[in-house]
């Protein structure tokens, strides 16, 4: 069955150019001039996309973007918008618009934004929307994140993720690129803090054979690789001043130049960054380009961290403790240890409770996580955070009086449990199942410690 597209704009001769292009497409479409005729056809008629202008004899393309969201929330709906509209044109996106394209309309990037407004399936989008484990919560700030998320995914435009380290952004990304059209494409998620500085072109654009030493044959670079679908960049505000540049250009053309290439390729990608940092704090020191920022600031979603959602934490628990209960004896979560959880603040937030539990699960006897195997202190430390206080401590002037540090405590006792170990291993010949029985703990347990003490010969 042909697709069918509605056009709304007062100028004829762009409605006769787009209903041209959409023919050569093999697209039916049909051509109005007002928000009220437009309103009329959508009652009358179903469309598969809108294609709008931004201004209206009476009205606006804003007001369209409004009305489709709210009575045929499946309809992709594109604005065109004069140069200089560009505010105007984020508004309609952050509405719910699919897409931008300035005036005048470059026909290859029309045709590549009707081909993906096409794609967009409305059975495909419930699925994606409903069966989609990635962001889990039933707080009200889950429930905001998660419709935001359903409401923009199928934009085009570049999306900002920020919040606190272990918040959820590569999920939240995820999760958008899940629900857009562009599902079926690759997803290739990039850490920019971990990319050396001179690899990083290489790395993004692809090289050619012989380029530079090392360049033994030609290498697609993370823009090819993702062409089609969702390049993720996490920690965006690592990137070098000079890279920034070479980025925000590949945005603005949509083209690449490989290294040690002649030549442009056309790549098609839609851009997720994210940062923990302040991104506009950077953008103030100059740190991070002003121009760049405002390219990938298009919508922005914020990740709230664990402490802003503490009703979140018993089902991410339950969540946590499901997976690893899939792959072994399934372990349960005691009141006291789960009380501990729900009143502990986790800087770390939902990655700090994923290790907390792993480690727990490690540590447990008889199946059963209990408050003790949390590893959790009164004052809210965790082993992690005692050994960053360690490290702060050691690089303190020594203090005055003979109290005995806590880090030599730690240290104490560390050596002490190396002892036990080793004189217990000794009596069982080094078998491990016969020594964790006299020390009545697990064989997990045991081979948790020797690997925490560095005694572990496997």
């Amino acid at each position: 069955m042909k697709k069918t597209v509605l056009i709304i704009d007062d100028e004829l001769d762009l409605r006769e150019l787009l209903k041209l292009t959409l023919a050569k497409m093999g697209i039916d479409s049909k051509a109005v001039e007002t928000v009220k005729e437009a309103k009329t056809a959508l009652q009358e008629q179903h469309f598969d996309l809108c294609l709008t202008d931004m201004r209206l004899p009476d009205g606006n393309g804003l007001e369209l973007v409004d009305y489709t969201q709210k009575n045929y929330p499946e309809l992709p709906i594109a604005v065109l918008t004069a140069y200089g509209n560009v505010d105007l044109a984020v508004d309609a996106l952050k509405l719910g618009a699919f897409d931008f394209l300035s005036k005048p309309v470059e026909l290859s990037r029309l045709r590549a934004l009707i081909t993906n407004a096409l794609s967009l399936s409305p059975q495909s989008q419930t699925i994606a929307t409903v069966d989609n484990p990635l962001l889990l919560g039933d707080s009200s700030l889950m429930r905001d994140i998660r419709q935001q998320i359903s409401k923009v995914a199928r934009s085009q435009a570049p999306m900002f993720i920020s919040g606190e380290s272990g918040t959820g952004k590569e999920l939240a990304a995820r999760s958008i690129h899940r629900q857009s059209s562009r599902a079926a494409a690759p997803f290739v998620p990039v850490n920019c803090g971990a990319i050396p500085g001179n690899l990083m072109e290489s790395e993004f654009f692809g090289h050619r054979k012989g380029s530079f030493t090392g360049a033994f044959e030609d290498k697609k670079g993370l823009f090819q690789a993702a062409n089609g679908g969702t390049l993720f960049l996490d920690e965006v505000a690592d990137l070098p001043l000079d890279m920034q540049v070479k980025l925000l250009r590949a945005i603005q053309e949509k083209r690449i130049r490989p290294v040690g290439s002649e030549s442009e390729i056309d790549v098609d990608v839609r851009l997720i960054s994210a940062t923990h940092k302040n991104l506009q704090e950077e953008v103030n020191r100059g740190a991070f380009r002003s121009d760049l920022f405002y390219r990938l600031n298009v919508i922005d979603i914020h990740m709230p961290s664990l402490r802003q959602r503490p009703e979140d934490i018993q089902p991410l628990a339950e969540h946590i403790l499901s997976q690893f209960n899939a792959k072994n004896t399934p372990i349960s979560l005691k009141p006291g240890a789960l009380n501990a959880l729900l009143n502990y603040r986790f800087p770390g937030n939902v990655r700090e409770l994923e290790n907390i539990l792993e480690r727990a699960c490690t540590l447990c006897e008889k199946n059963r996580i209990e408050l003790e195997d949390l590893k959790l202190y009164p004052d809210g430390s965790t082993p992690q955070t005692l050994h960053a206080k360690k490290a702060h401590r050691s690089n303190q002037p020594e203090r005055s009086d003979t109290r005995i540090p806590i880090s030599s405590l730690d240290d104490h006792l560390e050596e002490i449990e190396k002892e036990i170990l080793i004189e217990t291993l000794e009596q069982a010949r080094w078998n491990k199942t016969e020594a964790a029985k006299k020390l009545g703990i697990s064989f997990r347990s045991i081979r948790y410690r020797l690997e925490k003490l560095g005694l572990n010969d496997e």
